[in-house]
């Protein structure tokens, strides 16, 4: 089956052809860097993430564009409220922002271009609009007038009429129509600003991603990204003035993940809900994040709770032990972890779970299914690996299930790291235990065993286990590691 992904502007999923075979264009809208980010930003970040993994795994080139808006009304309110000059603030949290995506794993994009740096491109295409009759000036503002472009609302499904009778007209407002929108802000005192043909000022937000768009990517390109929160009004935005601008189709397909909430609730500080990255990475590890997101179709609305971040646990673990008792039997896998382009080509015609999980992401992209498949092979070779005794035919079934199961989920993101590293990061912390205490006592269960003095060892087994520590018998000796709780 081809790959199909749903697209916002006709609401229903669509074959993807790109507009040069072969090649991707994407653009996503990045952050507006006044603070740090939040876990809205985590799932948005990891759901494009895995778009240009997969698709660069499906043997896609991708030109990957993600912007950073670093000039902005809420940078200049914060700047104002810290004393901070509003580019040292931007850069703070710009190298904030790297920290957080590097710490969850997310890819940087190819072309990663700051709004500030493209004001040149911006005033052109301010211009353009101008000279085409699509944008006026009143007291060194210049707004973008929707009514001049027949295709307003349609990206959002919203009628221009419907949507000036609901709009709230300010008795001093100077728009033609309230639902016009600013291109270009005319300077205020202790503001950023740069010189223009209407006068000292700055960019309007949307202008931005419609100009640094178009210069990456071109007038027309195929993947435009985002949250669904962005739709209207700063998608149906970017839409209409590029379009106007330029003349012809903007995006070909608009593709916006869901909304994310915290406990059942809307994230906001006033509810001492709101999660920042940081904040959530001090008590669970990335892996367990990205499985939490990815198995949740990418545009159903997500709830962000402990429970379903214990299962993402128990589940990352689960994973791991099952490779980890692999590398026992058969040694290390070799590929090199950030091997991810293509990788899901190879042999696909030969390997059964690389099939369905191409037929399940090739459906728009269904991450939830496709770690179902991931989860039922997992259990396939624990039981194998229970029940089987060890030959060469099960090392080299072994050795061809496994490499399957950690390309799939590498074009997740997942299972990057080696068995060993990921089940030490979440199962001990520095100081808490002895090692070695813990392996001397695992010694003398051992010696107890050997004398058939079964008392003993049970009585050892349940001392540790009463410490959270769990053993587990296998044909090369006895595993031990702290038991998985339940965050609280």
């Amino acid at each position: 089956m081809p790959l199909q992904l749903y697209n916002s502007a006709t609401r229903k999923k669509e074959i993807f052809r790109p507009i040069r075979e072969g090649h991707v264009g994407m653009y996503v809208c990045g952050v507006t860097v006044y603070d740090v980010c939040h876990i809205g930003h985590a799932r948005s970040a990891i759901v494009f993430d895995v778009l240009v993994r997969y698709l660069r795994a499906r043997g896609f080139t991708v030109t990957y564009v993600r912007n950073f808006t670093d000039v902005d009304d809420k940078i200049i309110e914060r700047a104002n409220q810290t004393g901070d000059n509003t580019a040292a603030l931007a850069e703070r949290y710009i190298a904030s922002f790297y920290q957080d995506m590097h710490a969850l794993g997310v890819l940087d994009a190819d072309v990663e271009p700051r709004a500030t740096e493209h004001i040149d491109d911006m005033l052109d295409m301010v211009s353009r609009l101008m000279d085409k009759g699509h944008a006026y000036v009143i007291d060194g503002d210049v707004y973008f007038s929707v009514e001049t472009f027949a295709q307003y609302g349609q990206l959002s499904g919203r009628n221009l009429e419907d949507m000036v009778a609901g709009a709230r007209i300010a008795v001093d407002e100077k728009k033609r129509n309230p639902l016009d929108f600013v291109l270009w802000k005319k300077a205020k005192p202790g503001e950023p600003t740069w010189k223009s043909p209407w006068g000292e000022g700055r960019p309007g937000w949307h202008i931005e991603c419609s100009a640094m768009s178009s210069k990456y990517l071109g007038a027309t390109f195929d993947i435009h990204g985002g949250g669904r929160d962005l739709i209207f009004p700063h998608h149906e935005n970017e839409r209409a003035q590029s379009m106007a601008a330029n003349g012809v189709d903007f995006a070909n397909w608009w593709v916006h993940n869901g909304f994310l909430t915290v406990e059942s609730e809307k994230m906001s500080k006033s509810l001492g809900n709101f999660i920042t990255i940081q904040d959530v990475l001090a008590t669970y590890h990335p892996q367990e994040l990205r499985l939490f997101f990815l198995s949740t179709h990418y545009r159903s609305p997500l709830d962000f709770s402990r429970s379903g971040l214990a299962e993402a646990r128990s589940g990352i673990v689960r994973i791991y032990r099952t490779l980890q008792r692999i590398e026992e039997l058969i040694g290390p896998y070799a590929r090199d972890s950030h091997t991810i382009t293509a990788a899901l080509l190879d042999e696909t015609e030969a390997d059964d779970l690389k099939k369905r999980f191409i037929g399940v992401m090739d459906d728009d992209l269904n991450t939830a299914a496709a770690l179902g498949l991931l989860f039922d092979k997992v259990h396939e070779l624990n039981r194998l690996l229970d029940s089987s005794p060890f030959n060469e035919d099960l090392r080299s079934y072994l050795q061809r299930e496994r490499a399957a199961l950690i390309e799939c989920a590498r074009s997740l993101g997942l299972l990057c790291a080696q068995p060993s590293q990921l089940l030490g990061e979440l199962t001990r912390s520095p100081g808490e235990i002895d090692a070695g205490e813990i392996e001397s006592i695992i010694r003398q269960r051992d010696k107890a065993r050997k004398e058939r003095d079964w008392a003993r060892a049970d009585s050892i087994r349940e001392d540790l286990s009463r410490r959270g520590i769990i053993l587990e018998d296998g044909p090369k000796g006895t595993k031990w590691r702290l038991r998985i709780e339940k965050p609280d």
